[in-house]
């Protein structure tokens, strides 16, 4: 028999309510006692019954964060921010992969979850409002991005329109006159490339420079790879830049290999951004300058949200924008 409640508050010395307490993450326990409890369950190696705990408390302490692959860089890095904030307030994270399909962004929200989750956490890249409203089961849920957003739903981002604007501004203020703007998809676009764009072309049209359709790059895919191809392809067909703005970190990076392969200096010949501040842009040689979301208080915000729509606030969504800031690196450097 697996190790219980009870050999854990005998081990401590302590009653089973306390043990529960503890468990539960209560704040009005000791930090004594909450150390000897600990210190008896790491010992017994005693792990919480989900089934028993929900029967009990009406709740797991599980929650989960669904977005399209764990392949992308941004989204391992969102996971272990939210994991942060939610086991802060005593709760685990159950990561779930959509693939970016609709049938799988579907099976996320529907009732399949129930029993298992309190709360979702949710990026979508297929669904629409209508949609996630439509298929919206009894699981609490919080949208994350630029996506779909139903306005009963909560929603947390940041300004991609303005934060796009403010890196293309940045290549504007080193002279760049001639900025494209790569690992866009090439036939409908998410709503992420809709916003970065329109941020894009602001700028451009702020500096009374008209946006040149021909100075986009679209990606096959959104990875380093498809931009390797889409920039490459372009700078062969003989589109000129000066500058590039990236949808992302991962097109940057492939950005930086076609401009280098095609003995293009970076950032000499053209200046560099990317998005997402992901590790790997800030090891890159060149470091790439990128747009860096506040991603701990994203998750931050994000958990209270949906731990306050588990306990019963039911009012109209909460659309929140978190901070952001341009880290200026070597691929883009300051005038």
């Amino acid at each position: 028999m697996g190790v219980r409640l009870q050999d854990v508050a005998e081990h401590a010395g302590v009653s089973m309510k306390t043990v529960s307490n503890v468990v539960r993450n209560y704040e009005h326990v000791s930090v004594a006692t909450r150390e000897r409890v600990q210190q008896a369950i790491d010992e017994l190696g005693y792990r919480p019954n989900m089934m028993g705990r929900r029967l009990a408390t009406g709740r797991t302490g599980l929650l989960a964060l669904a977005f399209s692959s764990v392949t992308v860089p941004y989204f391992a890095e969102l996971s272990r921010a939210v994991s942060a904030a939610a086991g802060g307030l005593g709760y685990r994270v159950l990561l779930e992969e959509t693939d970016g399909t609709l049938e799988g962004e579907r099976a996320v929200i529907t009732s399949s979850e129930s029993g298992m989750v309190d709360g979702i956490l949710f990026q979508p890249s297929m669904m629409s409002s209508v949609e996630i409203s439509r298929h919206r089961g009894d699981v609490p849920i919080v949208i994350l991005g630029e996506g779909a957003a139903p306005l009963p739903f909560d929603r947390v981002m940041i300004d991609n329109v303005a934060a796009a604007y403010d890196a293309t501004r940045h290549l504007l203020s080193l002279g760049r006159r001639r900025i494209g703007f790569a690992g866009h998809e090439p036939g409908e676009l998410s709503a992420t490339s809709v916003q970065r764009l329109a941020g894009y072309q602001q700028a451009l049209e702020e500096h009374g420079i008209r946006p040149d359709p021909g100075m986009l790059f679209p990606s096959a895919e959104i990875s380093a790879s498809g931009a390797v191809h889409g920039v490459g392809s372009g700078l062969d067909a003989g589109v000129r830049i000066d500058g590039l703005m990236c949808r992302d970190d991962l097109a940057a990076i492939g950005a930086l290999r076609a401009l280098s392969e095609r003995g293009f200096a970076i950032p000499d010949d053209v200046a560099v951004t990317g998005w997402d501040n992901i590790e790997l842009s800030r090891v890159m040689y060149p470091s790439i300058t990128s747009v860096a979301p506040d991603l701990d208080g994203l998750a931050r915000r994000a958990v209270e949200m949906l731990i306050e729509r588990m306990g019963g606030y039911s009012g109209i969504g909460r659309h929140e924008l978190v901070d952001y800031e341009l880290l200026v690196r070597e691929s883009a450097p300051a005038a």
